[in-house]
């Protein structure tokens, strides 16, 4: 039973590890129930299963639900290296979650306070605590030198 962010976050890196291994965007993610249990986890695979729903949240979620037998996941936290996306944060939204730490900002796609801030929208029926920042520099290096390498082989 963990409830240290660092914990959690350390364990969504070694996910993202495992996407960049796949030649994914290295995002992971792990979700905590109440107690400090985990719940699942999850790794892009968008290009694997070629869909692009395959974001690390959405996955996780998936795999939440299916094995709780049960879409809302009140009093979860998700632990993720980079800032949801508009969909994830629908669907952490609708999951009803409680919180979300990520370790570093999606300047072109966030939406839990970079472009958009859905997550704390009070025309909304439900609002996530959003913690940032969380191990940033090593969530940042991952994709900086994923996306640096794909730079590299296009030349």
């Amino acid at each position: 039973m963990r409830q240290d962010p660092e914990f959690w976050m350390k364990k969504a890196l070694l996910l993202a590890k495992k996407a960049a291994d796949r030649d994914e965007v290295p995002v992971g993610a792990i979700l905590v129930d109440s107690e400090g249990q985990l719940i699942a986890e999850g790794y892009n695979l968008k290009e694997t299963l070629t869909t692009p729903i395959g974001h690390a949240e959405i996955l996780c979620l998936h795999r939440a639900a299916k094995s709780n037998k049960a879409w809302r996941m009140i009093g979860a936290s998700l632990y993720v290296t980079l800032e949801p996306c508009v969909m994830c944060t629908g669907a952490l939204l609708q999951a009803r979650v409680k919180s979300v730490y990520f370790g570093t900002r999606d300047p072109k796609g966030g939406a839990m306070g970079s472009l958009y801030n859905i997550a704390n929208d009070k025309r909304l029926n439900h609002q996530i605590e959003v913690f940032e920042g969380i191990l940033k520099d090593e969530c940042s290096d991952i994709l900086k030198k994923f996306f640096q390498k794909k730079r590299e082989k296009k030349k």
